[in-house]
């Protein structure tokens, strides 16, 4: 099979996944409130808190991820309170885990100051450093120069 990068110009990104998945989660204030969702953020006023954005913007990024199945509204109400809602993460929603995972990896590399990172990743049961990591199906570690990028079935060939 060939790879595709042979011939980049005999197929469209019209389909690309990647523009599809940044169309979702492609803005600063989507990806700071999943990353805060992951952390376990659940409500309106937490969310404009922690992520540092106006009421109505929030509200329409909050609006934007639960139209697109990231997070569900969940009502909830306190004695002597209205009913209001709070934000719970679905399996879509918690799939972004290894992507914001990567992300931080990368910041801690390339963006932190020099006091380093802010926030360490550890896994619960040995204290090791959680990293995102590529891996094939059969469990081997790749590096981008053992990637082939071959033909799916929503390949668009280019006329």
């Amino acid at each position: 099979m060939q790879d595709l990068r042979d011939d980049r110009d005999a197929w469209s990104m019209t389909n690309c996944s990647i523009a599809r998945a940044m169309d979702i989660v492609g803005s600063r204030s989507a990806m700071l409130i999943m990353r805060d969702a992951l952390l376990g953020t659940r409500r309106f006023d937490d969310f404009v808190r922690r992520v540092g954005i106006g009421e109505p913007a929030m509200a329409a990024r909050l609006r934007e991820l639960v139209g697109a199945g990231l997070l569900e509204r969940t009502p909830y109400r306190e004695q002597g309170q209205r009913t209001r809602y709070e934000y719970q993460l679905t399996r879509k929603g918690r799939e972004l885990l290894p992507v914001i995972t990567a992300l931080r990896q990368w910041g801690d590399s390339w963006a932190a100051d020099e006091t380093g990172p802010p926030v360490l990743a550890t896994h619960r049961d040995c204290g090791c450093l959680v990293r995102a990591v590529l891996r094939c199906e059969q469990g081997h570690e790749v590096d981008h120069s053992d990637i082939a990028l071959l033909a799916g079935p929503g390949l668009i060939a280019r006329d």
